[in-house]
């Protein structure tokens, strides 16, 4: 415990001025300096996996890399998502008593955001302020329904926790908008139990598994009455979202399509799934998108995050919501001051988990409390105005208008050790609970997440949170059996931004693959010709360099060094390995519910061999990282073959044989349709064929003699050979006939026969005459190819990719011009 004693003795040492947050209270280390009860019996014997913690710490990272788990704060870029290897330990009996506060304070939630869309009776009986309730944007007008009784309308709740300097846990904000962090809590916990699996084993820790499972059958069973089969939908604000992984996680965990607001319509007073097989009946939304901005129509008239008429499907009982649309008036910190007397009126009982010391300023002397100690209080504005950065502003506001604005104490958090560098210091720790409505009653999760901030530097970290079993048979997160779900094979969905993505992802990992090829061949010629560039082998390099500028947008003026070096690193450069693997990286988060786990690993080494070769100096290391991106493009091919062989596959199949069809035809044009001489030919002959991973195939049929005639016929025309032309022209017919919308004369269809029509009159002895130096029929025949395939693409998108029409705000005047 060597570890522990020096943060111990560190923790005595270091003023806790430093951090006003910091309470006196650790959760590792008593008073005394000894560790914690929990803590003692962890580390005995196990000392081992808490020895090396930078060790540790590297292979989380490498992990989190690899599951591709990201996460992007307010008006930031996406960052990797950070865990720190020492988790939270909350023994059994202190877990006990959190547990039924939680459950107690979810049920008292929704019974306040039942009856304020209601009947409204807690405002009729005096108990609670209506300008509380009415000033709060949370509050949604509009969707009351008197008389019309929603008894859950909070399915998951989120509590965040503090503990103060006597060690009890507050509430400093409930979360019942749309909840998050449930993802990336089950990725901590599966990353943390791997890297300190015996520390994990014999912690007898309640394992998170069964709560998802429970979850999922709970939002279910939410749908409308008489629905035998529910189909449910996780409906996110779409890829630019500072939580995509985590919404990405719940679908992928779950089984539900990850949508967005055009992947839905509403028509006949319910809500539907565009998919390729037409229309499909949503029963059931998970939002992840703020009630205001949910429904354009009758919500924010300039959202175009939301469904219109979305609220109408609600209200006519066709659709139900997790959590219901106006839930976030739960959220309302002018609630805090009064939930323990409504505890005590709605539920007959007291409140048992107590809020952060919460001041209302409409309440009798609230106005005073919150202008006397207006430099000591965190200020809330219930209609989100926002907080006047200057402190004679804001008293002005609270005096004008006292009810509009919360107070709450900043109580001093409690710390623990986490890893800054490679040693253990204190971070403040703020928990987020999660429960969920299980047949009639709530369970928390047994587990949870917790953001730990350096109370000395500006490191933040997440954390995972360990309940220990009071007995190590005790069932997992206290369910013993899971809620009944008749289990039906259903045929997958794939919402129309999903498409799209498929397709793309597709011509993404054939271009990486293709790019890194001809790059590694120019890196090659380049190490050995370089210093030689009148022989045969530069003269081939100097095609070659060509060909690589061409497909990455590369200026003719740039050096051998900065294009290679563009090529592979710039990604700013459309058509370089960087950029297609940015793009992979961003189509494969906004897909996570539908591709394999697997992928993520992929891109996670194909992102770390990509950032070492930006920082090498030698081109000879350069080479190395591309070769390792090289074989990690290999494998996405294998990701792709476990696929299973339904539309979504035969999108992403046909988006590789266009990608691949597109660069050939750009490797072939100016390699083989001009003459240079039969030494500098047989040398980019060889290179074509090296690139084109036929060079195997060709030695077997033709003995090695290299002709151009030879390689046109096997990379042009030959229906047997993978990668040849016809052969991906076949296969886009093959894919494209078998997708629900093809009719057999929709335009990708006619523009498909019309290549294979092409590739079939084409005389092979016509397409090798010279003319000059150049073969014009060869060139033409490429170049029309070329053009075919731009106007394939394009239709293909029109046809199998459209997600319905632009939602334009409702605001802005439609102008028709005559």
């Amino acid at each position: 415990m060597s570890g522990l004693r020096d943060y111990a003795a560190a923790r005595r040492e270091l003023p806790l001025a430093l951090d006003p947050t910091a309470s006196g209270y650790d959760e590792v280390v008593a008073e005394d300096g000894a560790p914690r009860d929990a803590w003692r019996r962890l580390l005995a014997g196990y000392e081992p996996d808490l020895v090396d913690l930078p060790r540790v710490n590297a292979e989380i990272e490498r992990m989190l890399s690899d599951d591709g788990v990201v996460y992007a704060p307010p008006g930031q870029r996406q960052r990797r998502w950070r865990l720190d290897p020492v988790p939270l330990v909350i023994e059994a009996a202190e877990w006990a008593d959190l547990e039924k506060g939680l459950a107690q304070r979810a049920e008292l939630l929704n019974v306040i955001v039942s009856d304020l869309y209601t009947d409204r009776t807690i405002l009729s009986r005096g108990l609670l302020p209506p300008e509380v309730v009415f000033a709060h944007r949370g509050f949604v007008r509009s969707l009351a329904r008197p008389g019309q009784e929603d008894l859950a309308p909070v399915t998951l709740a989120a509590a965040d926790l503090s503990r103060d300097e006597t060690g009890e846990w507050l509430v400093t904000a409930d979360r019942v908008q749309a909840p998050s962090g449930i993802g990336f809590a089950m990725e901590n916990r599966r990353v943390l139990s791997r890297v300190l699996p015996r520390l994990h084993r014999e912690a007898a820790v309640h394992r998170l598994t069964p709560f998802f499972q429970t979850l999922r059958s709970a939002i279910l069973q939410a749908a409308p009455d008489g629905v035998e089969s529910p189909h449910a939908v996780v409906l996110s604000p779409g890829p630019m979202s500072e939580t995509v992984y985590d919404q990405a996680s719940i679908a992928a965990s779950m089984g539900f399509p990850l949508v967005e607001a055009a992947d839905l319509t509403v028509s006949s007073g319910c809500l539907w799934l565009r998919s390729l097989d037409g229309l499909q009946r949503v029963d059931v939304v998970v939002r992840r998108v703020d009630a205001a901005w949910s429904d354009p129509l009758e919500l924010r008239g300039d959202s175009r995050l939301g469904v219109p008429g979305l609220s109408e499907a609600v209200r006519r009982g066709n659709v139900r919501i997790v959590n219901s649309l106006g839930a976030g008036v739960a959220e309302n910190p002018g609630l805090m001051p009064f939930l323990p007397s409504l505890c005590e009126e709605l539920l007959g009982e007291p409140l048992r988990l107590s809020s952060a010391r919460t001041y209302w300023g409409g309440a009798p002397g609230g106005r005073d409390v919150l202008i006397d100690r207006i430099d000591e209080l965190r200020m809330t504005s219930l209609d989100g105005r926002g907080v006047p950065s200057s402190a004679e502003d804001l008293r002005h506001r609270i005096e004008t208008e006292p009810w509009r604005w919360v107070g709450q104490e900043s109580r001093r958090a409690s710390s623990m050790p986490a890893l800054e560098g490679d040693r253990l210091t204190p971070h403040t720790v703020r928990w987020r609970t999660f429960t969920m409505r299980h047949g009639a009653s709530y369970r928390p999760m047994a587990g949870g997440l917790v953001t730990a901030r350096s109370t000395v530097g500006e490191q933040q970290v997440s954390k995972d949170v360990w309940i220990v079993k009071q007995d190590p048979a005790d069932p997992d997160q206290g369910l013993s059996e899971l809620m009944s779900v008749t289990a039906l094979r259903t045929p997958p969905t794939l919402p129309p931004r999903a498409r799209g993505d498929m397709y793309w992802m597709g011509r993404y990992i054939v271009r990486i693959e293709d790019t890194l090829r001809l790059w590694l061949l120019c890196h090659t010629l380049a190490l050995d010709f370089h210093h030689r560039p009148g022989s045969p082998g530069g003269a081939a390099l100097a095609v070659l360099r060509t060909t690589l500028r061409g497909l990455v947008s590369i200026p003719d003026t740039a050096s051998e060094t900065d294009d290679l070096r563009a090529a592979l690193s710039d990604a700013d450069r459309p058509g370089s390995v960087s950029q297609s693997v940015e793009q992979l990286t961003l189509l494969a988060q906004s897909l996570r519910d539908q591709v394999s786990p697997d992928l993520f690993r992929v891109t996670g080494a194909l992102a770390r061999a990509l950032g070492s070769s930006r920082e090498r100096t030698s081109d000879t290391y350069r080479g190395e990282d591309a070769e390792t991106m090289l074989t990690g493009a290999l494998a996405l091919n294998g990701v792709s073959e476990n696929m299973v062989r339904d539309a979504a596959w035969r999108l992403h199949e046909l988006g590789r044989s266009i990608e691949r069809a597109s660069q050939l035809t750009h490797l072939l044009e100016p390699t083989l349709g001009r003459r240079r001489g039969p030494e500098v030919d047989r040398e980019v002959l060889d290179a074509v064929l090296q690139v084109s991973e036929s060079a195997v195939t060709h030695r077997r049929r033709y003995r090695g003699y290299v002709r151009v005639a030879n390689v046109v016929d096997l990379l042009v025309l030959d229906a047997g050979n993978p990668r040849s032309l016809r052969f991906c022209v076949e296969r886009m017919q093959q894919h494209l006939t078998a997708l629900p919308a093809s009719s057999g004369s929709t335009r990708p269809e006619r523009l498909v026969d019309d290549l294979l029509a092409l590739l079939s009159d084409a005389d092979l002895a016509y397409l090798v005459v010279i003319e000059g130096e150049y073969r014009p029929r060869l060139r033409e025949l490429l170049l029309t190819v070329q053009s075919q395939l731009r106007s394939l693409s394009e239709a293909v998108e029109n046809v199998h990719l459209a997600s319905g029409p632009w939602q334009r705000p409702i605001e802005l005047p439609l102008v028709i011009e005559p």
